[in-house]
């Protein structure tokens, strides 16, 4: 086996011909001008797009963040609110604090879709 790897390593390969092969000229084997245009065209589209889309992923995330802090800024108010309506009916129920209603809203006082009246 280290024979056959010594005389692989040792053989000489073929030296490149400097030239083409007979019938063919440097035309027919580079991709020419048109072809440096055409990859050209690629790439500066493929940045382009690439350009584009870290625009597009930058502005979902920032978008994503402010509605993350608006969210955050409401959240302590409806803790406020509903801090204030659980004083509230404690005061006139005698219900621990941060208790729910009985029941539904009556129909009687108006639409169901409208938010209770706060007294």
């Amino acid at each position: 086996m280290q024979h056959l790897i010594i005389a692989l390593a040792t053989t000489p390969s073929p030296a490149p011909s400097p030239s083409l092969r007979p019938g063919l000229s440097e035309d027919q084997v580079t991709p020419g001008t048109w072809g440096f245009i055409l990859t050209a065209f690629i790439v500066v589209l493929t940045t382009l797009l690439i350009v584009d889309m870290v625009r597009r992923i930058r502005r979902v995330r920032y978008r994503a963040q402010v509605e993350e802090a608006r969210l955050a800024a409401q959240e302590p108010s409806a803790q406020d609110l509903s801090a204030q309506d659980g004083s509230a009916q404690s005061n006139d129920s005698g219900a621990g604090e941060g208790s729910y209603p009985a029941g539904p809203p009556d129909p009687s006082e108006g639409d169901g879709d409208a938010a209770p009246r706060r007294t």
